[in-house]
């Protein structure tokens, strides 16, 4: 019988599903703010905005940078569809700084060329991949 406290948290990318178990709640960032998710939450679907991904389940957190994608929330379920979620185990620190520092300095830049809505979401990927990190 499935527990009061809890409910289906999937988390599927083009290549694998990621996740998918019950979890207590489920916290990440969507282009209108940062998001908990409880059981029994309103149904809402989201825009996922890159940051940490927090997965509250009886046995502990787990964490994950969450990059884009998709959320559909149900009073039963959540599903993000990500287009690149990493375990902190799958992330490259080394790449992930350069990146940061690549992103900075394309922000930093007065080029009139530069794609600013790019440079920072770059920016922001390769922050949440640090903060996964620590």
């Amino acid at each position: 019988m499935a527990d009061k406290n809890e409910f289906l948290l999937r988390i599927i990318t083009p290549d694998r599903v990621f996740y998918e178990n019950r979890v207590e709640m489920v916290e990440f960032n969507t282009t209108e703010g940062e998001i908990g998710v409880l059981p029994g939450h309103i149904p809402m679907t989201v825009i996922v905005k890159p940051g940490i991904l927090h997965i509250s389940e009886a046995e502990g957190e787990k964490k994950a940078a969450l990059h884009a994608g998709f959320a559909e929330i149900l009073p039963e379920s959540a599903t993000i569809l990500a287009e690149i979620i990493e375990w902190p185990g799958e992330i490259d620190e080394d790449r992930a700084k350069s990146a940061r520092e690549r992103a900075e300095k394309r922000l930093s830049s007065k080029a009139p060329n530069t794609d600013i809505a790019k440079a920072e979401t770059a920016l922001q990927r390769a922050l949440a991949r640090i903060e996964v990190l620590k």
